[in-house]
C-alpha cells in the first residue's frame, strides 16, 4: 500500500507542476492530510481515501475546457498502470467524478463513506484562511473584481451556470464557501468546518469595514 502512495505522490507532484496556487500539490496535500485526518474517525477504506484524495484534482474541469472526463479517464489509466486492484480503481474514480460541489443544487448519485471523506477534506480547504486565500488567489488567476456590491449572489444556479459563472469573489463566498459548513459529511468534518466558517464570518465584518472605509 505504502509503494502504491508513494508513486501516487510523486505522479501528482509531477502533473501538477505549475498550477494555479489554490489547485496546486499543496492544495493536494492539504486535502490528503485531512482526509487522513477524518477518515481515522471513520470506518472507511484507507486506501480508497488516500487515493481518492491524491487524485480527486488531477485534472479540474475548470482547467480543461470542462471536461470533466479527463480527471477520471488520467487517474484510471495511471492506477491500471500500478496494477491496482479494479474495484479500488473504479471507487477512486467515482470520488474523483463525484466530490466537486458544481452549485450544490444536485442530488447525489453516488456516495460512500469513503467519498464522504474525501469530499469533507476538500471542503474544508475552501474555506477559512486557506480558503479565502484560494478563493482570491483564483479570482486574480481570472482577473475577477475583487467585490461589487451590484452584484446579488445567485443561489438557484443550474450546473452549466455554476461552470460559467464569472461573479466577484466575495459573491463566490456566499454562492459556495458559506455553504460548505452544513454540507459535511462527517462528525469530524463538521466540527472542523464550524471553527473555519466563523473565522470566514469575521473575515467579510472586517472586508465590509474596510470596503466603505470605516476602518
Amino acid at each position: 500500500m505504502q509503494q502504491i502512495i508513494d508513486q501516487t505522490v510523486a505522479f501528482v507532484k509531477q502533473e501538477l507542476a505549475g498550477a494555479e496556487g489554490g489547485h496546486d500539490w499543496w492544495h493536494i496535500y492539504r486535502v490528503w492530510q485531512l482526509a487522513r485526518h477524518i477518515a481515522a474517525t471513520e470506518t472507511v477504506n484507507l486506501l480508497v481515501v488516500e487515493l481518492g484524495a491524491l487524485l480527486h484534482d488531477i485534472a479540474d474541469a475548470k482547467f480543461h475546457n470542462g471536461d470533466e472526463n479527463i480527471g477520471p479517464a488520467k487517474a484510471t489509466a495511471f492506477l491500471e498502470s500500478l496494477s491496482v486492484q479494479p474495484e479500488i480503481i473504479a471507487h477512486v474514480e467515482n470520488i474523483i467524478r463525484h466530490i466537486s460541489f458544481k452549485g450544490g443544487n444536485h442530488e447525489r448519485v453516488f456516495y460512500s463513506a469513503e467519498l464522504g471523506v474525501v469530499q469533507d477534506a476538500d471542503r474544508l480547504d475552501a474555506i477559512g484562511a486557506i480558503g479565502i486565500a484560494r478563493a482570491f488567489n483564483y479570482g486574480g488567476f481570472r482577473n475577477r473584481a475583487l467585490h461589487d456590491p451590484a452584484v446579488t449572489p445567485n443561489l438557484q444556479m443550474t450546473r452549466e451556470e455554476y461552470k460559467k459563472n464569472t461573479a466577484p469573489t466575495i459573491t463566490h463566498f456566499y454562492e459556495k464557501l458559506l455553504l460548505l459548513k452544513d454540507r459535511m459529511n462527517t462528525d469530524t468534518g463538521k466540527t472542523l468546518a464550524a471553527e473555519r466558517h466563523a473565522f470566514m464570518e469575521l473575515f467579510l465584518e472586517r472586508f465590509y469595514q474596510e470596503w466603505e472605509g470605516v476602518l
